[in-house]
């Protein structure tokens, strides 16, 4: 391991193997994501956003929906679902049920929902395969136990979209998560992968999870036509700012970090992560928000200096999380002590290959949409 370095921009740093630093100091995380950002600069944002608004508004005509939205209960989604009807737009709310909600998470999107009047769908996971999924993870010692929900939640998103020949308007936004270190956790979209791993470490046959192969991708997009927008991209979207508004109009109530809502989520980024491999997401997270302007790298720095867990709170998500999985409290500490893995350890080289050059497609396909723009 070489010497350790920290941007001098954001505060990505050198717990990501694959960091590159210029001749400045700053590293390539903040400036591709400030290269994204400029962008949404370049094109009248208010423009382009009433023209999506309308594209959608015409699609939907006649339908009881025109729109799909995911709603998870932190400020990203709840933000979103206010804009979106507040666009005079129509959406059906749909929300994965993965078994780790925190009750605050269900307060957040009943409270939600109920004033804006959003019709919500949600998903329950067949609880014994999800959890033999996760332990299989667990054990893969990959840096993923995260995936296999983001994967299903973007499943189901695609599904309720083609049944009622919808768009999908996602809540990821460039304010606040336009940085994350791939060897931080990569391969949601990697369905070859995910099957691979509970094939390896899990005891179960995966049956009834939400899923999207490569082929059943190219489907929703060539046949289906199946759009996906970034509306918060468009709007001058302010993280705090967006708090203070739920908080005020809804009885929103904020987690404390970025994806606490559910307990695992928060057990994983904040014990998991940081004690078996290395890697702290807040240090993603408050870059994300220092290249968008929201806070500064300095008083970054000052909340990286807090605690990720209350003493109390640990020592009791150490016994339920590993109890609620199945698993004893030595099994857990011995899956932690095994050697950290990668995704391209474990992830089929074929399907990997294939889904490199989808995306390297798309990508492209950008760049010649952002140089229309220019």
């Amino acid at each position: 391991m070489g010497e350790y370095q920290i941007c001098k921009r954001c505060i990505m740093d050198t717990t990501d193997p694959d960091i590159i630093f210029d001749e400045k100091g700053y590293c390539n995380h903040c400036t591709n994501a400030l290269k994204n950002i400029e962008y949404y600069k370049t094109i009248d944002k208010e423009q382009e956003l009433k023209k999506i608004i309308e594209r959608i508004k015409k699609k939907g005509q006649g339908k009881k929906y025109d729109c799909i939205i995911g709603v998870s209960g932190g400020v990203d989604s709840s933000y979103l679902a206010y804009k979106v009807k507040d666009f005079g737009l129509r959406p059906l709310a749909v929300h994965l049920d993965n078994g780790w909600d925190s009750e605050l998470a269900v307060t957040n999107i009943k409270n939600l929902l109920t004033k804006l009047d959003i019709d919500l769908y949600t998903y329950v996971l067949d609880w014994e395969e999800f959890r033999n999924l996760q332990v299989a993870f667990l054990k893969a010692s990959t840096p993923d136990s995260e995936i296999p929900t983001d994967h299903a939640i973007l499943a189901l998103m695609r599904k309720e979209a083609a049944r009622y020949n919808v768009p999908i308007i996602i809540g990821s936004n460039l304010t606040t998560e336009s940085i994350m270190a791939k060897s931080w956790s990569q391969g949601y979209q990697d369905w070859e992968y995910i099957k691979r791993v509970s094939k390896l470490y899990g005891t179960r046959r995966l049956k009834n999870f939400p899923h999207t192969s490569i082929w059943i991708r190219i489907y929703y997009n060539r046949v289906k036509k199946q759009k996906m927008y970034f509306l918060l991209n468009y709007i001058d979207y302010n993280k705090e700012q967006a708090k203070k508004f739920l908080i005020e109009n809804f009885g929103w109530k904020d987690y404390g970090s970025k994806h606490h809502e559910s307990i695992y989520t928060k057990f994983y980024q904040n014990y998991i992560l940081p004690t078996k491999f290395g890697f702290d997401k807040r240090k993603a997270h408050l870059s994300s928000l220092i290249v968008a302007g929201q806070i500064t790298r300095e008083e970054a720095l000052e909340k990286m200096k807090e605690k990720l867990y209350g003493e109390d709170e640990l020592k009791e998500h150490l016994e339920y999380i590993p109890k609620k999985l199945g698993i004893s409290r030595k099994e857990f500490e011995a899956i932690m002590k095994t050697p950290p893995a990668k995704y391209t350890d474990v992830s089929p080289k074929i399907p990997r290959l294939i889904m490199k050059l989808e995306n390297e497609f798309f990508n492209e396909i950008i760049k010649i949409k952002k140089q229309f723009f220019k």
